[in-house]
C-alpha cells in the first residue's frame, strides 16, 4: 500500500474524483438553445411623468442537461434599460447556471423623461444570451415620449388597422402632442378626420393612414404651423431616409378632401388618391405642401379628381407625379427628382389614360388587368426637372380620350410636342440649392416672371405675394426672403 504522502496517491485521488465527477454531470451540448416566456417585452404604459415600469422574463431550459449562458443588455450601460438576473442588478452576467428543465426570471425596469422632446418616440434595446454556439435576443419596446399613440386593434387581411373616424363620426387630431401610429389609422366609411394646425404625426415601419371610401380627410396646416407626416425615427440620420412608413391612401368619396400646408416625408409612396370602385366626382385638393424622399412615387392619383396648387414634389425613387385616369388641375408646382440612393428609370412625371393592375384570379393565382378611362390634365406654371434626359412621359390607350398639356412650364425632356405650349426646355432651373434639398430660385433663374397671368394663384407655397407676371414653380422669388423655405423636420 502506498503512502498518503506520495506523488502516487494523489494521482489515484485525483483520477478517483474525476471520474466520479464525469459519472454525475449530463452531456453538454455546445448547440443547447433557451426559450423564453415572451418573444419582444414591451412596456406599453404611456408615461405622464418620469416614467419607470417593471416587466419580468422567464428564461427555460427545456433540455435534459443544466447549462451556463452569459447574459447582457447590448446597449450596455448607455441603455435605457436595467436588467435584475435571480435577484443580481447588473449590465453584463457571465456563466449564469440554468438547470436541466428549469428557469430563472430577469427582470427589466425601463426609467424615461417622456417630456423630454429629444428621446425618440419608440426606446429599444435587447437582451442577448450566448449559449455555447448560440446567440439569442428578446427585444426591449418602450415608448420614449408622451404622444396620442395609435395601434392596430383590428385585422383583415395582412391589414392591421385602427379605426380612428367610424361612420358618422368626427375626430379631431390637436397639436397638443405628437401622434404615433402603428398600423393603419383608418378613417371609415362616412367618418371624417380634422387636423390641426402644427400637428405632428410619426409611422412606424409599414404604417400608413387610409381614408376609406365616403371617408373624409380634412389636413388644415399653415406656412407658419404646418402638419407634419414622417417616419418614428427621430435621430439625425432619418431625416433624409425614406421608406420609413407605407402611405396616405384617399378612397372615393362624396366631399372633397383637403390637404393644405402639410410635409409628406420619408414614406414608401408619399400620397395616393385611388377609386376602389367607382369615381363619385368628388376632388382631392392638395396645396402648399411638400412630398419628399419616397422610395416610390411622389404623388399616385388612379380614376381619381385631383387639384395640385403650389406643391414640391422631390427625391422619389420612381414617378415624382404619376396620374392614370381622371380629372387633373396642375398650378405651380416645383417637380424636382434628383433621387439618386438608387437607380431610377422612371420620369418625374407621367400621365396616361389608362393603368394595369394585379387582380385575384380566385384560385390563389393572379393576373395583370388593364383599366383604362377619359382623362384630362392640365398643367400650368410648373417645373419639372431632375437627373434623367427626359423626365416626362405618357401612356395612351385608344379606347379612351386622352388629353393633356402643359403651358407655360420649364421641362428636362428630350422630345418636342404640340401639347407643350410656351414653354422652356432643357434650361437649368437655378434652384438655391438642390443638394441641399432648397427648390427656392436664384435671382438668374429664367423661371421668374416666365409664368402665366391670370390663373388666380396670388400667393406661393411660403405666402408670399405673386406680384406682377408670376414665377415658374411653387416658389416666387424674393430678394427679401431669399433663404426662406420649408423645414423639413
Amino acid at each position: 500500500m502506498k503512502k498518503r504522502g506520495t506523488i502516487g496517491y494523489w494521482i489515484v485521488a485525483v483520477t478517483t474524483i474525476l471520474l466520479f465527477s464525469s459519472c454525475n454531470k449530463p452531456v453538454y451540448d455546445e448547440n443547447a438553445k433557451l426559450t423564453f416566456s415572451l418573444s419582444e417585452v414591451t412596456f406599453d404604459t404611456v408615461f405622464s411623468t418620469i416614467g419607470s415600469t417593471t416587466q419580468r422574463l422567464m428564461v427555460y431550459n427545456p433540455n435534459n442537461f443544466d447549462i451556463t449562458t452569459d447574459i447582457h443588455l447590448a446597449s450596455g450601460s448607455n441603455s435605457y434599460y436595467s436588467i435584475n438576473v435571480d435577484g443580481l442588478p447588473g449590465v453584463d452576467f457571465d456563466d449564469v447556471e440554468i438547470r436541466a428543465k428549469d428557469s430563472i426570471f430577469i427582470h427589466i425596469k425601463v426609467t424615461i423623461n417622456p417630456g423630454n422632446q429629444n428621446n425618440p418616440f419608440l426606446v429599444t434595446d435587447s437582451i442577448v444570451f450566448n449559449t455555447g454556439n448560440n446567440r439569442q435576443d428578446v427585444d426591449l419596446i418602450a415608448y420614449g415620449q408622451d404622444a396620442n399613440f395609435i395601434v392596430a386593434d383590428s385585422q383583415t387581411g395582412n391589414l392591421k388597422y385602427k379605426i380612428v373616424a367610424g361612420a358618422h363620426e368626427t375626430t379631431r387630431w390637436t397639436n397638443e402632442k405628437p401622434y404615433v401610429i402603428y398600423g393603419w389609422a383608418a378613417v371609415d366609411s362616412l367618418g371624417e378626420l380634422i387636423i390641426d394646425p402644427g400637428t405632428k404625426i410619426y409611422l412606424h415601419k409599414g404604417s400608413g393612414i387610409w381614408v376609406y371610401r365616403y371617408g373624409h380627410i380634412e389636413v388644415n396646416g399653415t406656412v407658419e404651423e404646418p402638419v407634419i407626416f414622417r417616419g418614428d425615427r427621430k435621430e439625425e440620420w432619418f431625416n433624409t431616409d425614406y421608406s420609413q412608413w407605407d402611405r396616405i391612401w384617399i378612397n372615393e368619396g362624396t366631399e372633397d378632401n383637403i390637404i393644405n400646408n402639410a410635409i409628406v416625408t420619408n414614406s414608401f409612396v408619399g400620397i395616393q388618391v385611388e377609386a376602389l370602385i367607382e369615381n363619385l366626382g368628388n376632388k382631392t385638393i392638395i396645396t402648399n405642401s411638400i412630398i419628399h424622399n419616397t422610395a416610390n412615387t411622389g404623388i399616385l392619383a388612379r380614376a381619381s379628381n385631383l387639384e395640385i396648387t403650389n406643391c414640391q414634389i422631390s427625391n422619389n425613387g420612381e414617378f415624382s407625379l404619376q396620374l392614370e385616369i381622371g380629372n387633373f388641375e396642375l398650378k405651380h408646382l416645383t417637380i424636382a427628382n434628383y433621387f439618386s440612393q438608387t437607380a431610377r428609370e422612371k420620369t418625374a412625371l407621367y400621365i396616361s389614360n389608362f393603368y394595369k393592375a394585379l387582380v385575384s384570379n380566385g384560385d390563389g393565382t393572379y393576373s395583370y388587368v388593364t383599366y383604362t378611362g377619359n382623362t384630362t390634365s392640365s398643367m400650368v406654371n410648373s417645373i419639372v426637372t431632375g437627373i434623367l434626359t427626359n423626365e416626362i412621359s405618357t401612356g395612351y390607350n385608344e379606347s379612351s380620350t386622352f388629353n393633356w398639356q402643359l403651358e407655360n412650364c420649364l421641362i428636362k425632356t428630350d422630345y418636342t410636342s404640340v401639347n407643350f405650349i410656351n414653354c422652356l426646355r432643357n434650361v437649368a432651373p437655378k434652384f438655391t440649392d438642390y443638394q441641399e434639398q432648397d427648390f427656392t430660385l436664384q435671382a438668374t433663374s429664367p423661371a421668374i416672371d416666365a409664368g402665366k397671368s391670370g390663373i388666380g394663384v396670388d400667393y406661393d407655397i411660403l405666402g408670399n405675394f405673386r406680384n406682377g407676371v408670376p414665377d415658374i414653380g411653387a416658389y416666387e422669388y424674393s430678394a427679401e426672403k431669399s433663404n426662406q423655405k420649408f423645414s423639413l423636420r
